[in-house]
């Protein structure tokens, strides 16, 4: 196969690409060999490809590819997440433009709207990850709300109700007035805002007095049922047992006593709104406050606030204060910085409410999972997530599972007429448990499904057992062979959300790990350490990255920043290395398909060459091994990055190369096309396509006869004596290009060396040829003039004679004698300067004494030079 003279990425990729899917070398299906499974963290359905998807699958793809080369069976399963959250609100943008409500569609109708949408956008980002190379099984390809799937999450829900687990209750719960549904406290980020905090007066009941509270959101006032102190707080003696007009609405409420007030914070009295704050919830509990719940699922004020009805909470804010300020009701106001809830999903600050919701009881369930990666039995790479894993899942809360929207698994409760709920996975089943519970004629109609629909992450934490089916039938022959999963690659931001939950799942279902290893990737940042968004503008397109530098550019400048669980501080320059290293790779191929082969001797530098270079693959072999184990993948790439430029490139191939249009040896020409094959295979798992493009060019193969499912290189004996020896000699070959450089002498221009002292010159074919020598003498002395430098304990001498202008040298020496002389006279006055020597740190002065060492050893082997040459 000719190679044109240039790479061509474009051309390259959709070939093999196309060619892998042909020939099905991404199918997998359960036989005799070890398997090695990943599942991909499903992306959201309406997604499309963003720089963490595509660190994220760079990683994947490269474990999936180097397991099949190690003779596993590897299975890559792809699919998406229906995301409740984030495609309502695209569909609910989608029927606004077109001038339609949700409120004006009944669920059918929303629901077909939701599918529309599903089916136009849900394969849009599996497509772009083919374009990277992501070698998944596309015929494996799942959905959180395909049949398959749906059925899991019901008969799971079903399970844990009937085990107990499941609850329905009215509990505080983090709700989201723009996707107007509850939320887990996983899915609420914190961010600290700039704000105020206001300082209300309350009337004290049958007294001139006032208590003050300080509070940052005066627009929940409308809702306090209570005052509380510390029973400890000297200067809030005088409140016990007292009550309390609330301003503006003029409630009289009651003054209770509770430790849990921070004596510090304000004046140390606690506005008490059981509606509107968790901590305010149980001192409701506690002290049995009646609660009043003032806003609307929107954020607006509802009928029960009495006042400002209508508005949104934040202009209630602005207007209260003027309100309570023009009432003498308003101390002062001071801005103060505290941390304000915000949905992950919607990025509006969430409100603490009190809700009707479904709930998973989670202590018990997380037991045997915090067990797992506490004894390793579940490795998390890098192991210091453990720390973060153990602290969650020993305050681990109860899960809130009902989520109110329409796209989304419904929940399979269904309410009776005349009060209570019965849970099947069908309709039929539930009439059947309610016939069993009543005691009054009922028809199947009269039943009335739950409107809600269950947390996304209710299904996805099912996806390593689910997308084998392994929910609905438990020993199918997939489930069994597959499952546990190999390794996990995720984001540390969903360590709760996802990974922990799929642990639990993983035990509850199948009383095994769901995954072996869980491999955490770290942020995606630009080059000044900031995370890349659509709002700063620094998150480039992966799809023009592709088209810029090709796939394997690109996942190759991905990786190259990418230590596991450490933030990626991605920087385009890296993937224009990588697009240069695929053109060394390219031209180093075409520079050894372009050499005539003879039937001639093997020169003995070429068969030094081939063994050593031999050793030092197999070397690096050993070496990638190691990373590979530790999930060092970057420092594995830079390994064989490192081998193929700087060894093979930059020595064995200058080394055996043949002289200016002369031939190459058969023996060497073998070797070499052999060196290049494995090369290919190691870098294959980082840069797919590349490496298939030249191992067909390498030469002839079989239709079936694919890098990818070819065996991955072993490593052989390595000659550690050989290597050290080689190591030496290429610093003695460094030594003689210095002084070619130094004084100017072309590398055309043969060179003597002296070896100074009794050693004989190792590998002394491999330095005649690299320094181009005439000639290699061992000398007692090394000639007058002759430039010289040390390796190791010997010295090593190039006569230079007629090949230098004496007096230009000369001139040139003493030139840069006067300059360190002026040098060391500036050195010396900082050192003879006690002030300076007193007062610098001790590295600094240190470092001033050094340079003068430096200098003054520089000016003696200059005066030594220059007598040798004035003979």
């Amino acid at each position: 196969m000719e190679l044109a003279s240039k790479y061509n990425p474009s051309e390259v990729e959709s070939k093999w690409y196309q060619y892998w899917l042909d020939n099905g070398f991404f199918k997998s299906k359960p036989d005799g060999r070890e398997p090695y499974t990943i599942v991909i963290p499903p992306p959201n359905v309406t997604g499309v490809l963003h720089m963490g998807h595509m660190l994220n699958n760079t990683i994947q793809d490269i474990l999936v590819r180097r397991a099949r080369m190690l003779g596993k069976n590897a299975c890559w399963v792809p699919g998406t997440d229906h995301a409740s959250i984030a495609t309502e609100a695209k569909v609910v943008g989608k029927l606004a433009a077109e001038g339609i409500k949700k409120t004006d569609l009944s669920r059918d109708e929303f629901l077909e709207h939701a599918w529309e949408w599903t089916r136009k956008h849900g394969g849009i980002i599996l497509e772009q990850l083919k374009k990277l190379g992501a070698s998944c099984d596309w015929d494996r390809t799942c959905f959180t709300m395909d049949e398959a799937r749906s059925e899991s999450v019901i008969k799971v829900f079903v399970d844990l109700y009937n085990k107990g687990l499941i609850y329905r209750g009215v509990r505080m719960v983090n709700w989201d007035p723009k996707a107007l549904t509850a939320l887990s406290d996983e899915e609420v980020i914190y961010k600290e805002q700039n704000g105020k905090l206001y300082y209300l007066r309350y009337k004290i009941e049958g007294e001139e007095g006032y208590a003050v509270v300080a509070t940052t959101r005066p627009e929940t006032i409308m809702g306090d049922t209570a005052m509380c102190i510390n029973p400890h707080d000297p200067k809030n003696t005088h409140l016990k047992g007292k009550k309390v007009i609330v301003p503006l609405v003029n409630r009289v409420i009651p003054v209770i006593e509770d430790d849990y007030v921070d004596i510090e914070f304000g004046t140390g009295c606690l506005k008490v709104t059981p509606a509107h704050d968790v901590n305010d919830y149980m001192l409701g509990e506690k002290y049995n406050l009646p609660s009043i719940d003032i806003f609307n699922d929107n954020g607006t004020l509802s009928e029960a606030a009495g006042l400002y009805v209508g508005m949104d909470r934040f202009d209630v804010r602005k207007q209260i204060e003027k309100d309570l300020a023009d009432a003498g009701l308003l101390e002062k106001v001071e801005d103060y910085t505290n941390k304000v809830g915000f949905s992950e999903r919607t990025n509006v600050p969430i409100e603490p409410k009190l809700s009707m919701q479904w709930f998973l009881k989670m202590e018990e369930l997380s037991k045997p999972a915090l067990e797992a990666v506490m004894s390793d039995e579940i490795k998390l790479v890098p192991a210091k997530f453990k720390n973060t894993y153990r602290h969650w899942m020993e305050n681990v809360k109860d899960w809130c599972i009902s989520r109110q929207l329409w796209w989304g698994h419904r929940i399979p409760a269904y309410f009776l007429p005349k009060g209570g709920v019965v849970v099947g996975e069908t309709k039929e089943e539930a009439y059947q448990k309610a016939l069993a519970k009543v005691d009054y004629p009922l028809t199947i109609d009269e039943l009335r499904q739950d409107e809600d629909v269950l947390d996304t992450w209710f299904s996805s934490w099912l996806w390593p057992i689910s997308v084998f089916d392994g929910i609905n039938h438990p020993e199918n022959e997939d489930v069994n062979y597959y499952y546990p999963t190999s390794d996990l690659v995720t984001g540390p931001d969903i360590l709760f959300f996802w990974v922990a939950r799929m642990i639990i799942s993983g035990y509850e279902y199948r009383q095994k790990p769901c995954f072996n290893n869980v491999y955490l990737t770290g942020i995606v940042r630009d080059k000044q350490g900031r995370k890349m968004s659509k709002s700063l503008g620094n998150s480039p397109e992966p799809l023009n990255l592709i088209e810029q530098f090709g796939a394997d550019g690109v996942r190759m400048g991905m990786m190259l920043a990418a230590p596991a669980g450490n933030d990626v501080l991605f920087d385009e320059s890296l993937c224009e290395q990588g697009r240069n290293f695929n053109n060394k790779i390219w031209n180093a191929l075409r520079l050894v398909k372009g050499w005539e082969v003879a039937d001639i001797a093997q020169p003995e530098s070429s068969k030094i060459a081939i063994k050593w270079f031999d050793a030092k693959l197999s070397q690096t072999i050993e070496e990638v091994d190691d990373l590979f184990g530790k999930y060092r993948l970057s420092e594995a790439l830079m390994a064989v990055y490192k081998l193929f430029w700087d060894e093979f490139s930059a020595w064995y191939l200058e080394l055996i190369k043949p002289a200016y249009q002369q031939p190459i040896d058969k023996a060497t020409l073998d070797a070499t096309i052999g060196f290049f094959e494995k090369l290919l295979k190691m870098l294959h798992p980082f840069m797919p396509f590349i490496t298939e493009e030249l191992y067909h060019a390498l030469g002839e193969r079989a239709e079936t006869d694919s890098i990818m499912v070819s065996a991955m290189p072993k490593a052989g004996v390595i000659d550690e004596a050989l290597l050290a020896q080689f190591e030496q000699t290429k610093e003695v070959i460094a030594g003689i290009r210095t002084i070619r450089l130094e004084k100017n002498i072309p590398n055309k221009e043969q060179l003597a060396l002296q070896v100074v002292g009794n050693d004989a010159l190792a590998l002394q074919t491999v330095v005649e040829k690299m320094a181009n020598l005439s000639e290699v003498e061992i000398v007692a002395e090394k000639v007058a003039g002759a430039g010289s430098f040390m390796v190791g304990t010997t010295e090593y001498a190039v006569p230079l004679g007629a090949l230098i202008d004496v007096e230009a040298e000369l001139k040139k020496q003493q030139e840069e004698i006067v300059y360190l002389e002026g040098f060391l006279v500036s050195v010396n006055k900082k050192l003879s300067n006690e002030k300076f020597v007193a007062n610098a740190k001790p590295e600094i002065v240190a470092n001033e004494r050094k340079k003068l060492a430096d200098a003054e050893s520089k000016i003696a082997s200059l005066k030594e030079s220059i007598a040798a040459l004035s003979k």
